[in-house]
């Protein structure tokens, strides 16, 4: 017995030894993605060339992500409407969730209006758009032709199935998910068999996204050496009072709007922002949100939120739930009315807010997204020159920084709001694993 003691207390003091605390500190995902951000700026900084030319890092990374999420999606909502046993829940949620994320993305357009007003970075630009380079921005502009109410209610209807996973379009996934849950329901105690497989192949995809995520760091390091490396100080300097602006307008949006939202259904936002600190980074980094969408999955359930209201509000809100976009297009839309001296009274952004509800909600599956959308809200609008777009190519991502995370936090927040709403989440686990007593 006293042998026992003594290796019990000497594994005690090992513990206890710094170098061991430092080992299992470096061991954590975060800390890692961060100390690859910070190596990756240096590198950028210090030897642009070296910085862009790691670029396939980051966007290898997003490859390995992305060609695992449509059928994680796919997983996801069968197994989640499966087990609810009732069509006219799935129905409750869904529209739950519309109705949320129409609020939110319309206070997201307001708050972004009003502080781009006050503020006015694009006052005194003096550009004169016939002397902007539209060649640049053709490409973005081309595309809004296919923009547009019709288009993209026909877009999310998919030619094949096969096609909408070769694809990843995450709303094709989601229709043909959820057409494939209902009729598993309809086959009760038939489809069972097929709901056992479903479930193993869902862990399966989860355990390969647990290998891809350790080259996290890898893919960070390259996204953020690439946008230092390409995009600098100079981009900073020509239009850093637009960054400031924008990255207060997310800042204000999170903690003024959101902040408030999750203290009324019983959370901290810090604590949650704690929580997913790891994919806040890597959102960071590689500006996409996809990268940690089966992450987010699997964080929200474990938080508390029932399997079933997840697989349903994060692939919906990763299209329809766009915080960070919304105050992108607003913000990015004023300034460039500003530099361009075009005149806005009140009216016309009434307009354009309304304008901007339709627009933002086609920048899920979109090649070059928020910028695309822009370009379209532009077009739509017709006041403020299309052209004026190009003022912002160069910068575009890193904003991208900003309304990204933003767009991931968001998405944290209306699940676990729906979740509560639906009674379907269990407030002493959430409690539990914010304070950091189980995760």
């Amino acid at each position: 017995m006293k042998r026992k003691s003594r290796l019990t207390t000497n594994t005690a003091e090992l513990n206890r030894f710094p170098g061991r605390g430092a080992s299992r500190w470096l061991k954590q995902l975060w800390v890692q993605v961060l100390l690859a951000m910070v190596v990756g700026v240096a590198l950028g900084h210090y030897y642009p060339s070296a910085g862009q030319s790691m670029q396939p890092l980051g966007d290898g990374f997003i490859k390995l992500i992305r060609m695992l999420i449509a059928p994680i999606i796919f997983c996801t909502v069968v197994l989640g409407i499966a087990k609810m046993d009732d069509m006219s829940r799935v129905g409750k949620v869904a529209i739950k969730a519309l109705i949320y994320f129409e609020v939110m993305t319309t206070m997201a357009l307001v708050v972004a209006l009003v502080i781009v007003n006050l503020w006015q970075p694009g006052a005194g630009m003096n550009v004169n758009a016939s002397s902007l380079d539209a060649g640049s921005v053709k490409v973005y502009v081309d595309q809004t032709k296919s923009q547009g109410i019709v288009p993209f209610l026909m877009n999310i209807i998919p030619s094949t199935v096969v096609g909408s996973f070769a694809e990843g379009n995450v709303l094709q996934v989601l229709f043909i998910s959820v057409i494939f849950g209902s009729t598993l329901i309809a086959l009760g105690a038939q489809g069972k068999p097929l709901v056992n497989l479903l479930e193993v192949i869902s862990k399966m995809l989860f355990g390969a996204v647990a290998i891809v995520m350790w080259a996290a760091p890898v893919g960070a390091f390259g996204a953020i050496a690439f946008t230092v490396g390409k995009y600098g100080a100079g981009a900073l300097v020509s239009l850093g009072n637009l960054l400031v602006c924008f990255y207060v307008i997310c800042l204000v949006f999170v903690f003024l709007v959101l902040a408030p939202i999750c203290k009324l259904c019983g959370f901290s936002i810090f604590k949650l922002m704690r929580y997913i600190r790891e994919e806040i980074l890597i959102c960071f980094a590689t500006t996409s949100s996809e990268a940690v969408l089966p992450r987010m999955l699997v964080k929200l359930e474990q938080l508390g939120c029932k399997a079933s209201v997840v697989g349903l509000v994060i692939p919906t809100g990763y299209s329809f739930n766009l915080d960070g976009t919304c105050l992108y297009l607003a913000a990015v839309s004023v300034f460039l009315a500003q530099a361009t001296n075009t005149p806005l009274d009140l009216y016309q952004q009434l307009g354009l807010l309304a304008v901007l509800l339709l627009t933002s909600k086609g920048a899920a599956g979109v090649a070059g997204a928020a910028f695309v959308v822009l370009a379209a809200t532009l077009s739509t609008v017709g006041s403020i020159p299309v052209a004026s777009v190009a003022l912002v190519l160069g910068v575009h991502r890193l904003l991208a920084e900003g309304l990204v995370p933003t767009n991931l936090i968001g998405n944290a927040v209306a699940t676990i709001v729906i979740s509560k709403w639906e009674g379907a989440l269990d407030q002493a686990k959430l409690d539990r694993v914010l304070n950091g007593e189980a995760v």
